[in-house]
Formats: C-alpha cells, sequence, structure tokens
C-alpha cells in the first residue's frame, strides 16, 4: 500500500523558501565526492533533495550516502533498477539500509518486480530503518516517439506508454512514477493526486535544453501536476549554484 503519509503537498499558497526548495532534487552528476564539494558548500543550508545517480553512487558507493545523510539532506539514490525481482529486492533493500529516502526501478520490469523492490526497501524495517518511496521509471525524458516506436519498439504515444507504466506501478503498490512533466498531470488523473510524481526536464526559461526532448520551466512543472522536480545543469553547471537556486525558488515562490 502506498504510504500517503509522506505524499508532498503542493505549493500553491506556501509561499516560503523552504516549501519551494523540498520540491527540487538537484542532481548531483559528478564523477567523485571531491567534484561535489564546491556545490555542496554553496546550497550549505538550502533543504533541497539531493539525487545521487549512477555516476557518484558507482564511484563513490553507500558511504557518500550516509555522508549527505549526515548533512541533513534528504537523498534521492536514482539507480533505476531493472533485474530479475529476487535481485531487485536484495537491492532496494540495501539502498534503504544505506538511509536512501527514495529509490526507483524501471516499471519496464513488469509488476512482481516492483512489487519485489516494495518488500525489499519495506523489509529494512526489521533493521530500524524507515521504507523509502519507492518509484517506477516510466520513459526517460530524452525518449521521444520515433526513439520509443522505432528502436526500443513500443507502439503507441510517449504520454500513453507513461500512463500504463504509471497504472502498472500503482497496481504493484509503489508510491508514484518518473516521467517528463508533460505527463504529470495525466497521471496524477490515472493514478490519484497522492501518487508522487517525479519530473526530470525541467529547464529555467533561457537555459540550454541540454539532451531532453520533453521539458517545461519550474513554474510549469509546478502547475502542471509535479511533486518534485530533478534540476541538474541549470543549478550545478552555474558560475554561482547559489544564485541559481535562487532565481528558481524566486519564481516558485510568486506563484
Amino acid at each position: 500500500m502506498t504510504d500517503t503519509s509522506r505524499t508532498p503537498r503542493g505549493l500553491a499558497g506556501a509561499g516560503t523558501e523552504n516549501d519551494a526548495a523540498s520540491r527540487i532534487m538537484v542532481a548531483l552528476d559528478y564523477g567523485s565526492a571531491s567534484e561535489a564539494e564546491a556545490l555542496l558548500s554553496a546550497l550549505k543550508g538550502i533543504p533541497c533533495y539531493m539525487k545521487v545517480g549512477m555516476q557518484l553512487y558507482f564511484a563513490e558507493g553507500p558511504s557518500f550516502v550516509e555522508r549527505l545523510k549526515r548533512d541533513g539532506y534528504r537523498v534521492f539514490v536514482d539507480l533505476k533498477m531493472h533485474d530479475i525481482p529476487n535481485t531487485v529486492k536484495g537491492g532496494a533493500r540495501s539502498l534503504a539500509v544505506v538511509g536512501a529516502d527514495m529509490i526507483n526501478v524501471h516499471a519496464a520490469g513488469g509488476k512482481k518486480m516492483m512489487e519485489a523492490a516494495l518488500e525489499g526497501a519495506a523489509s529494512a524495517n526489521s533493521a530500524g530503518h524507515e521504507r523509502p518511496l519507492v518509484i517506477a521509471v516510466t520513459q526517460l525524458t530524452s525518449t521521444d516517439a520515433v526513439t520509443m516506436n522505432e528502436e526500443i519498439g513500443i507502439p503507441g504515444s510517449v504520454e500513453d506508454a507513461v500512463i500504463r507504466y504509471a497504472r502498472l506501478a500503482k497496481e504493484a503498490g509503489l508510491d508514484g512514477v518518473v516521467s517528463s512533466p508533460w505527463e504529470a498531470a495525466k497521471v496524477k488523473e490515472a493514478c490519484g493526486a497522492s501518487f508522487v510524481t517525479v519530473t526530470p526536464g525541467i529547464r529555467p526559461a533561457g537555459t540550454s535544453v541540454d539532451d531532453q526532448a520533453r521539458i517545461m520551466t519550474p513554474a510549469q512543472a509546478l502547475g502542471g501536476g509535479s511533486d518534485y522536480m530533478v534540476i541538474g545543469r541549470p543549478i550545478t553547471a552555474q558560475p554561482d549554484p547559489r544564485a541559481a537556486m535562487a532565481q528558481i525558488l524566486k519564481e516558485l515562490n510568486h506563484l
């Protein structure tokens, strides 16, 4: 069953920097802890999520997640697990024991695999660890219809595929999904307001779209149903990351 006690509320009407910051996940796309240090120092005291992906996790391992937790951050460990159910179950337990607040799997792995991930994450309770939110990746934000249809071999529209996977994730008991901000509202319609939406592909107005295909500004994403917005290079690649974050928070707090 989905743990709705940790489901985020919308920001509308909240109007504080902390409310907005708590919905931002900063993508720590670095190859080592030393490379991430300058950013962590620049953003110190801002209560945002930190997202640790494959590159940094594979380089530094669980100790870096534990370090972020000691520093007071919530952490999304973004490894997109996709394997046989028993293997994913073990991986989910390991990440829960490390202290991850959120983990993810690929919905394409199927319902049994997603159920196993949830079971593994919940089993860490016996060791005194709170179960992290478990979410599923639907379609990557770099995937367009041509790629999905002709290369991956999934027919139909990207939106249809996202909603199908979101419904499957909900049936498996997961807390939510990763989708582009363009599908967030449809996910809410299909799966309910408490079903968590995590949306990469967030680009503040005037910044480069980089390798993303389905993007929105932070304000557009928030208005479109995003609960958590993953933002990387528009913060991490800027000369003054704290100023870049402040500008995003200012935009959100004027909604």
